[in-house]
């Protein structure tokens, strides 16, 4: 388990990487939004970096901060698109393939691997509680 969790933290690395070109724009850019709903999900990109740092530290961790931040950023991530494997939706790019056949495929593989990462992450919460609990 100690390996998924690691994987888990540097995919979230990688999100924040791709949060922070991201968020650049929404600094530049926030102004020129006129739709409220656009407003929420800008001003709510920024703590949602947050947690997925402190998230990533916790995982890699294996801390129950870590756990907990993920619980609590998952309808989130859901809301704001900032999925584990989002960066593969960027693939038909980097091989200058631009039609539009394959994001909707790559979104729901990603959105069906973001609930697969929710069952593991329980399931590794559940397992580092029991070794805890068996070493005490």
């Amino acid at each position: 388990m100690r390996i998924l969790l690691r994987v888990f933290a540097f995919l979230d690395l990688l999100t924040v990487i791709f949060m922070t070109m991201q968020l650049w724009d929404i600094a530049e850019n926030f102004s020129k939004f006129t739709v409220p709903s656009d407003k929420i999900q800008a001003i709510l990109m920024f703590p949602m970096f947050v947690l997925v740092i402190i998230g990533a530290l916790g995982l890699s961790l294996e801390k129950k901060y870590g756990f907990i931040s993920y619980y609590i950023q998952f309808p989130f991530r859901l809301y704001l698109w900032v999925l584990s494997l989002g960066f593969i939706t960027l693939l038909p790019e980097a091989f200058e393939n631009y039609d539009d056949k394959w994001f909707p495929i790559l979104l729901k593989v990603c959105y069906v691997a973001e609930f697969i990462r929710l069952y593991l992450t329980i399931r590794a919460h559940y397992l580092t509680q029991e070794q805890q609990r068996l070493n005490n």
